[in-house]
């Protein structure tokens, strides 16, 4: 059965700024921690529902871990507030993988091996460096995936190959480059929760759609209550629209990130955004 969407957030409109980091770091800093086997194993967790999670999250890595593809068996990977500038195509050995983390990094790009964890349900690359062509179209293969974070990048489209996620429930893109509503979103049936806020959306360009007066020989002027009830729903709901962007545009000021957790960072105080 198809669901129709329940919650769309499109306000906010301003470009994003990618964030810098904050300069004066020490060397060894910026080189970031290594981890040992010894330490990735006391890091194992297990979560409430009996999964298997390795939790190596805010410890300063730089470098993806290559002992940790030892511990390769874990249902959940969490690698989120670090320092990670690539994720190697080794990426593919979880293959149990059901829960990737790695938000708050500096990725700007996803191997295209991750498009072999089919296991894969929840996905979160919020807050990263992802740009153009940051996503592989092999995202697409991930079918059982049901929570997708894009958000806090610079994605400006997304894959067409993103439509064969049609397991997908929630979507977070908010603070993007997005001018549009990604046309790949029509075929996700089970999509009700999507995050648009602080995307520079343009609206609608309906010079390239036919003129309704164009293609009509008259054109008549009625009362609503000579309408039939789908006609006017159908205006009423394009009044609201445009009265809604017009509203926008009298409001419109660039947002304040005052909850910022450090200096070099965008990462709200509203952790449940990046979740």
């Amino acid at each position: 059965m198809r669901r129709s969407l329940v919650w769309l957030v499109l306000g906010g409109i301003c470009p994003h700024k990618s964030c810098t980091m904050v300069k004066g770091k020490q060397k060894a800093e910026s080189q970031g921690k290594k981890i040992t086997l010894k330490v990735a194993r006391n890091s194992l967790k297990m979560t409430v529902d009996g999964k298997r999670r390795l939790d190596l999250s805010n410890m300063q890595i730089a470098t993806f871990p290559r002992c940790i593809l030892k511990l390769a068996d874990v249902e959940e990977l969490d690698l989120s507030r670090n320092l990670l500038r690539r994720i190697p195509d080794s990426i593919s050995l979880f293959g149990n993988l059901r829960w990737l983390d790695l938000h708050s990094n500096q990725l700007e790009e996803v191997p295209e091996s991750i498009g072999r964890l089919h296991n894969l349900v929840y996905l979160n690359l919020a807050n990263n460096r992802l740009g153009p062509v940051g996503l592989p179209d092999e995202i697409g293969l991930l079918r059982g995936l049901r929570k997708l974070n894009l958000g806090l990048n610079r994605i400006e489209s997304l894959p067409p190959a993103m439509s064969a996620l049609r397991e997908l429930r929630e979507l977070g893109l908010f603070n993007n480059m997005l001018t549009r509503v990604p046309p790949c979103l029509r075929n996700m049936p089970k999509l009700g929760r999507v995050n648009m806020q602080s995307n520079p959306i343009r609206p609608p360009d309906r010079s390239k759609e036919p003129d309704p007066i164009q293609r009509s020989r008259c054109m008549y002027l009625v009362q609503e209550d000579c309408l039939c009830g789908a006609c006017l729903k159908q205006s009423v709901e394009w009044r609201l629209w445009l009265d809604k962007r017009r509203s926008e545009c009298l409001h419109h000021r660039k947002p304040r990130f005052t909850g910022l957790l450090t200096p070099n960072s965008v990462v709200l105080q509203n952790q449940a955004l990046l979740r």
